[in-house]
């Protein structure tokens, strides 16, 4: 079977002839061919190998640059020379050229559900390094898709909501709550979870899902107030739960699709995110009054705590913390926990130490994601596992919970118009972490080791699939 790989290897096939399928009469008499392909059924077998793939990556949050280089690697590596990929956040479709005289083989995948889980997208990873490197065979490979899809998730459930819990307290910890707070956030993370869980299992859109966990996160945070529990302003307890609750947004893959020219992609993910914060913002906002109609009296907003060099090693130790945490709750591998807690733990040092030096928070965090970017491309890797586990799992502890919080509350209870410039900033912050992420891991490439020198070769933003850059460009 011959094979055919990029504009000029296509070119050499029709002027030359391959020994195609067919062949028919040019303008001047001349015959033109198309690349020998395997026989029909063999084409569709590999197209969708590829595209299962490619649904895997897509529902684990990778970016569609990144689903349209893997699949591309997998289609070539089966002999497949000219394949066109178009994804739309919902759907991924493949047509496999078969030369001027056969029509294209068009395949067609509909991305149905996602959910966060590391270990089927490392697993995944690695599969498509022994089809692209080792020669996997086809069926073999089919199989092992098989195997790595079925499979259970490798924590039980309740771990995920530990996770979620353990991370709300680091996040409250980091951002100045004392010890008694934090574990009232686990609390009421771990509520919300178990909750959502079973909304989730009713079917119940994710939009209204925010509104119960935003609901609910701040209504038990002032009800703890209210009856004496607590002594302390809830501001810590409900920006930790907000944390919690945008964690699970796409906002990295977002901006990486809008970079690297997934307009329309990027503008369904984007309209994804507005919904969910939408409903966590309508959640919040009812709890609020809901609290102000029932008398409760006016709490004002707990002050934020001014930058201390004394506590940027807590910091840093809580970042790390929520980072692993969150990995966990995603069912990362353990060996991802300990490189997530290093890019959080660095990424929360950096962001607090330019905070000293009076850097304002959108450059803090730019900066900060920035390092949390090289330092999972260089070292994930390495390690054989997808820099976008670290990327999400380091930016974690950065994500302005407490920035969207104030900026709500300034809204519902104080009646300001000054929210709508917080919440501009928390927006602001959230796009500057998504963007430095994506430049870091683009910085990492040339500084890899251990890679052939044609992969040392800049090829755009890879979170996930292959980093060997193909002939052909993928903006």
């Amino acid at each position: 079977m011959a094979r055919v790989s990029g504009r000029a290897g296509w070119l050499a096939w029709l002027r030359l002839g391959g020994g195609g399928n067919g062949q028919v009469s040019g303008g001047a008499g001349q015959a033109v061919h198309g690349p020998r392909l395997p026989e029909e059924r063999t084409v569709h077998f590999v197209l969708d190998l590829a595209l299962r793939i490619g649904e895997v990556q897509m529902a684990s949050g990778a970016g569609a640059s990144d689903v349209t280089a893997t699949i591309i690697a997998v289609s070539a590596a089966y002999g497949l020379p000219h394949c066109e990929v178009d994804v739309i956040f919902t759907s991924i479709t493949v047509a496999c050229q078969r030369g001027t005289d056969e029509p294209p083989i068009t395949s067609l995948r509909v991305v149905r559900s996602r959910g966060l889980d590391y270990t089927r997208l490392a697993d995944v990873e690695t599969l498509v390094g022994r089809i692209t490197r080792d020669g996997l065979g086809v069926l073999e490979a089919r199989a092992e898709l098989e195997r790595i899809t079925t499979a259970p998730h490798p924590y039980p459930r309740w771990v995920a909501t530990l996770a979620f819990a353990g991370m709300a307290a680091a996040v409250t910890v980091l951002i100045g709550g004392a010890a008694d707070m934090a574990l009232f956030a686990g609390v009421i993370t771990a509520v919300v979870d178990r909750v959502g869980r079973v909304l989730n299992r009713r079917a119940l859109p994710f939009f209204f899902q925010q509104v119960v966990g935003g609901a609910l996160a701040t209504g038990t945070a002032l009800a703890l107030l209210a009856s004496g529990v607590i002594a302390a302003r809830p501001t810590v307890l409900v920006a930790a739960a907000i944390t919690v609750l945008l964690s699970g947004l796409s906002v990295v893959s977002t901006v990486q699709d809008a970079i690297t020219g997934y307009n329309v992609t990027a503008a369904g993910r984007t309209m994804e995110i507005s919904l969910m914060t939408a409903g966590l913002i309508a959640g919040v906002v009812l709890a609020l009054n809901v609290a102000t109609r029932l008398g409760m009296a006016y709490t004002p907003l707990a002050d934020p705590l001014p930058p201390s060099a004394f506590r940027l090693p807590v910091q840093a130790l809580a970042g790390a913390a929520g980072a692993a945490l969150f990995a966990l709750a995603s069912y990362a591998k353990p060996r991802a926990l300990l490189v997530a807690a290093v890019a959080g733990g660095a990424g929360t040092a950096v962001f607090g130490a330019l905070t000293l030096a009076g850097s304002s928070p959108i450059t803090a965090s730019g900066v900060a994601a920035v390092v949390i970017g090289f330092a999972g491309g260089v070292i994930s890797r390495r390690l054989r596992m997808p820099p976008l586990v670290v990327a999400v799992s380091g930016l974690v502890p950065l994500l302005p919970g407490l920035t969207t919080y104030r900026g709500l509350y300034e809204l519902a209870a104080e009646r300001s118009t000054s929210g709508l410039p917080t919440l501009m900033l928390a927006a602001a912050i959230a796009l500057a972490l998504a963007a430095g992420v994506v430049l870091g891991e683009y910085l990492a490439q040339p500084v890899r080791t251990g890679l052939s020198r044609l992969e040392r070769r800049l090829s755009g933003p890879r979170l996930s699939g292959p980093l060997r850059p193909t002939e052909r460009r993928l903006e």
